[in-house]
């Protein structure tokens, strides 16, 4: 469905997307990480055509962006991280709109508009005006605008961004509901959870490259600290990472003055435990609580683009 092929995009002389390459299979629900500056969107808006790439070549379902944008865009659905409706016109006028802007029209619009206002649980709602609408709903809303088309391919940036529990969940199970139907899927979200949920495949980019790619059974296989070990203290100190640091059990160290707490990537687990205290107690420092977990999505995207250890230490 998609295949992103040594892409690069230059503003100015700064280079932001180096080099990117990735595929994306027909009915596949695919996730793209990464910190804010990394490359996703200005990668999602080369795919989706609204900017030019320097270098290298997107293709969707077979069409190159350059070449065919016009019939590359009628692919492809785009919900994005803010809110792209009209907030004085209602739910339904607003699905009206979008999906004349895809080319529906007379009788085959308007039973689309139902539709979606089905799929997305909102047709009691339907001529009531998007300024009246709670965050959850207008996000939801939102994906109806991308779904008016019938999309083969749907990008979703951020679409749980300041909701609530209850229309987060909705979104997440609509989406499920959508790939199961076939619909391709590439989902972007710093919840590392819905990713997990959601998607079969997942991709981390960082600083313009593709650092990481697979499944989350093979993502969390590359830690290279088979155990995380978090330390809650009562004061953080320089010289406690430091001695962490240089314990032969010891694969990373990822410190957070403001939270007081410390993440230590180990390769001995729980035998691990007795030298982390015995360190905290030569540096006068109290660990008010002490978690063993194993490796996870989030643990392994934080030891490839955390960008310091400690108190401004360069990665080990």
């Amino acid at each position: 469905m998609l295949h992103v092929n040594r892409v690069r995009k230059s503003f100015g002389k700064t280079e932001v997307v180096k080099g990117v390459t990735f595929s994306v299979e027909k009915g596949e629900a695919f996730g793209l990480l990464g910190p804010n500056g990394a490359g996703k969107s200005t990668t999602i808006s080369m795919i989706c055509g609204l900017l030019p790439y320097n270098e290298g070549e997107i293709t969707v379902g077979g069409f190159s962006v350059k070449d065919r944008p016009l019939e590359i865009k009628r692919k492809i659905g785009v919900v994005p991280q803010d809110i792209a409706l009209y907030p004085t016109m209602s739910a339904r006028d607003n699905l009206l709109f979008w999906g004349k802007m895809y080319g529906l029209s007379g009788r085959n619009v308007k039973k689309r508009a139902d539709e979606v206002l089905d799929f997305v649980g909102l047709h009691d709602r339907a001529k009531d005006k998007i300024e009246t609408f709670s965050g959850g709903m207008k996000r939801r809303i939102n994906i109806g605008a991308a779904l008016m088309h019938k999309p083969e391919l749907l990008i979703m940036d951020e679409p749980t961004v300041g909701i609530d529990p209850q229309s987060r969940n909705h979104i997440l199970e609509t989406v499920k509901e959508l790939n199961k139907e076939g619909m391709t899927i590439i989902y972007t979200s710093h919840y590392m959870e819905e990713v997990e949920f959601l998607c079969e495949r997942i991709g981390i980019i960082d600083h313009g490259e593709v650092i990481a790619i697979g499944t989350k059974d093979d993502l969390c296989n590359r830690l290279s600290g088979g155990t995380i070990i978090k330390m809650e203290v009562n004061v953080f100190k320089s010289s406690l990472l430091d001695e962490i640091n240089s314990l032969p059990i010891t694969e990373k160290v990822i410190g957070n003055e403001e939270e007081k707490t410390i993440e230590i990537f180990v390769n001995s687990g729980h035998q691990a435990l007795g030298e982390l205290v015995t360190a905290a107690v030569k540096n006068n420092v109290v660990v008010s609580s002490i978690q063993v977990q194993e490796p996870n999505l989030e643990s392994l995207f934080l030891q490839l683009t955390w960008p310091f250890t400690g108190l401004g230490g360069m990665n080990l």
